[in-house]
């Protein structure tokens, strides 16, 4: 979630929880093309680019780093570069670390950025983790710092997973996990970026994080408080287990706040599920046995950000995904609905951001600065089909909303709050997870919202 989309982080509506019930898919029901076929996300206003390929990890700059072949091609260490010492900010511990980086080329950004979010999908065995940096050109030629995006490890006995605060050169600044620049007025933008993969494990073991996924999504969204209306061209629904955030009220209050607070990773579990994707007896040990939908409580764990002090990071949330075996996660902007039409069209539901008052959304029941749910379909009508988080239980987590009205609040960069007072809304952010080995469809529709 962007801080310059959602102004504070802090006050997301506690949003997030656990399963129960809820029809459990094994994949997708994929319905028939929208009318027209697949039509591309707006190229004048984002730009998504990964580097995924064994060509494109070989074009890379590697110190101490190969690229590793294969159905899900890498990067991981192969002779350490040297030796770092990291005090761990949240614990205060100084471990000494071996580390290789990999520097990805230059990206052209097809569209010149006011914002940019990076992220990621790594494996990262214990007694290993990474540190994601980018770095870019501005349009009037001059360089930004490496500005670290996150240190991120799928555990937590290592170090904490984190995001790094008071990052600026003046121009531009980092919030949570989003590159910003600082008077978009002014014309000043983002026109390419490289982004910077440290890896790091433990001196003289085997160990490494192996990393499959690195990609930018760079944006220009234009101030809006409207969005034009789409007009419905899909009738589907797809099969997507029902968890609400709200039954974990109070449960691991050291995760931001318990329950009420857990949007995010409640709807990255519930997507994480339709693929079929399950943690283990083993992996939920740790979850009070009291607790219903424990791999709630853990995806919230496993998502926090200890800087942030919440589980709303986005690319946190895409790499914890990509954590479940043959999973990809990316963090991207889509341009309309009918983007997500394409999408579910491909049985590939979303997860979006949005923040509105209570009368902005007819049937929500309640107003927020920052909410993710899960988009899960369209009704013969056109009107938006969500598994929301934020329900007083798992079997009232489906919900339908009006098309106009979650269009606009989804897709606005602008808003008025409760006082009146002008705020930032998220402008089409949205998580997109999927399977490493797609369909020929859904491979397509990937490539019409701009991922691939």
């Amino acid at each position: 979630m962007t801080r310059a989309a959602e102004p504070s982080r802090r006050t997301l509506l506690a949003v997030a929880a656990a399963a129960a019930t809820a029809a459990g898919a094994t994949g997708p029901a994929v319905a028939a093309t929208p009318a027209g076929g697949p039509t591309k996300a707006s190229p004048s206003l984002v730009d998504y680019h990964a580097w995924t390929s064994y060509s494109e990890w070989r074009s890379g700059n590697a110190q101490g780093v190969r690229a590793v072949p294969g159905t899900r091609p890498g990067v991981e260490i192969a002779t350490p570069a040297g030796r770092t010492d990291y005090t761990d900010p949240h614990t205060g511990r100084t471990a000494t670390w071996e580390y290789a980086i990999w520097t990805s080329p230059e990206h052209r950004l097809a569209v010149p950025a006011t914002e940019a979010v990076a992220s990621w999908n790594a494996r990262t065995p214990a007694g290993t983790w990474l540190q994601v940096e980018l770095m870019g050109t501005y349009s009037d030629g001059t360089a930004t710092p490496w500005y670290v995006m996150g240190r991120w490890a799928a555990g937590d006995q290592d170090i904490r997973r984190t995001s790094v605060d008071n990052q600026t050169d003046g121009k531009s600044s980092i919030s949570t996990d989003t590159f910003a620049v600082a008077d978009a007025a002014s014309g000043l933008r983002l026109v390419s970026c490289r982004l910077r993969l440290t890896l790091y494990r433990k001196p003289g073991t085997k160990a490494t994080p192996t990393v499959w996924r690195l990609g930018a999504m760079g944006s220009a969204v234009p101030d809006r408080f409207t969005v034009p209306a789409s007009t419905p061209r899909l009738a589907h629904e797809l099969v997507v287990p029902r968890y609400s955030q709200e039954i974990h009220k109070g449960q691991y209050p050291e995760y931001d706040n318990g329950g009420e607070a857990w949007c995010s990773p409640t709807s990255s579990q519930m997507i994480i599920e339709y693929w079929g994707r399950k943690l283990t007896r083993e992996q939920l040990a740790w979850v009070n046995p009291s607790f219903a939908d424990p791999q709630v409580c853990n995806a919230a764990r496993f998502t926090y950000d200890y800087q942030y002090q919440g589980c709303g990071n986005w690319p946190f949330n895409a790499a914890y995904a990509a954590t479940f075996k043959d999973l990809q996660g990316v963090v991207t902007r889509l341009s309309s609905l009918t983007d997500l039409e394409t999408l579910i069209a491909a049985g590939i539901p979303a997860i979006t951001s949005q923040s509105f008052l209570k009368e902005e959304l007819t049937g929500a029941g309640y107003g927020t600065s920052g909410h993710l749910m899960a988009v899960i379909g369209f009704t013969a009508d056109g009107d938006v089909i969500a598994n929301d988080p934020a329900s007083p239980s798992d079997q009232a987590v489906r919900r339908v909303y009006k098309r106009r009205e979650f269009e606009n609040i989804w897709l606005r960069t602008k808003r008025h709050n409760a006082s009146g007072k002008v705020v930032s809304g998220s402008g089409g952010v949205c998580y997109l997870y999927f399977p490493a080995r797609l369909t020929a469809g859904q491979r397509k529709a990937l490539a019409a919202v701009g991922v691939r």
